[in-house]
């Protein structure tokens, strides 16, 4: 048994690692300051002996015990990190800053969530964890992927200069359960108006591409890369290479609801990329890792998830 801090904990992703881990037979405890976390993620795990709910500000230093730290804390969908950019910053450099101080004096390995948007709006295709990105440092996303990318830095250096056990995963769009129903990302987005009978908003022509993966998937990949030998640090890409267009998406999600939702087209928001797709050689080589769960299949569950939380309101 491990005694293991997840930031971010009552979050999308956070959520669904406490539950995982503590089905492993760890103990588990979450700590979040509920920006965009919500106790109804966690709250089926709280009768749990071996599961803490802990309140708190990564931004603020804090002191625990742990063998093992995930770093999940920071807002993710550009509604949420663009609404108090500085904060959004601040999240992901000073969580950093102390999550690692953290590390370094209890001795505890960190895995740090990235993201592709340190890869920002690609000119490469598909994007390999060897290429350096095609960020905008003052649009209106560079709050988050900025933020990242000082993160990962922060995180090679204290690996570098303090000798912290460290792992850098780099997340591809993910969807699931526990995901907030107005985060503004495109799964949830076209879920929730399909469900309402809503028009369904694209913005941009549709034709932009994303590679979708199922949340279950991705937290195997943590698992298995906090788990990899000792001098294989990452950055490493968790993602399924499976490429759609946005148009597709639409209409999948349209056919599985039987929604009778319309498409409505609206001006491509700045610095959207206009591909996003993994190389994931690298994690099928070093975690023996690739994605199991096919669009469809983590549509339905996502659905039935969506449909549910929208008849309890």
């Amino acid at each position: 048994m491990k005694r293991i801090l997840i930031t971010g904990g009552a979050g999308f992703l956070g959520s669904h690692l406490c539950k995982r881990l503590l089905d492993d037979g760890h103990e588990v405890i979450s700590l979040d300051n509920y920006f965009t976390g919500s106790k109804r993620n966690i709250v089926h795990l709280m009768d749990n002996p071996y599961f803490e709910v802990v309140r708190h500000d990564v931004t603020m230093p804090f002191f625990i015990e742990v063998d093992e730290i995930y770093n999940l804390a920071c807002p993710a969908s550009p509604i949420h990190y663009q609404y108090n950019p500085i904060k959004t910053v601040k999240t992901s450099v000073m969580g950093a800053v102390n999550m690692l101080g953290l590390a370094k004096r209890i001795k505890a390995k960190i895995l740090q969530a990235s993201t592709s948007e340190v890869y920002g709006d690609p000119l490469v295709h598909p994007q390999k964890e060897d290429y350096w990105g095609h960020v905008n440092p003052i649009g209106k996303r560079s709050c988050y992927d900025e933020g990242k990318r000082v993160a990962e830095t922060l995180f090679i250096s204290y690996h570098e200069q303090n000798d912290v056990r460290i792992k850098i995963a780099r997340i591809f769009n993910t969807y699931g359960p526990n995901m907030h129903p107005h985060d503004g990302r495109v799964v949830s987005n076209f879920i929730v108006q399909a469900l309402k009978g809503e028009d369904i908003t694209i913005y941009g022509d549709g034709k932009q591409t994303r590679s979708f993966q199922y949340v279950d998937d991705l937290i195997e990949g943590f698992i298995r890369l906090m788990d990899t030998r000792e001098d294989f640090i990452g950055p490493v890409n968790l993602g399924n290479p499976g490429e759609f267009t946005i148009l597709e998406l639409a209409e999948k999600v349209i056919e599985l609801t039987g929604s009778k939702s319309k498409l409505v087209f609206k001006p491509l928001p700045e610095d959207d990329p206009l591909q996003r797709q993994p190389d994931i050689t690298l994690a099928k080589k070093e975690l023996n890792w690739e994605p199991k769960i096919p669009l469809e299949k983590g549509l339905v569950k996502t659905i039935n998830y969506f449909d549910q939380l929208l008849s309890e309101s």
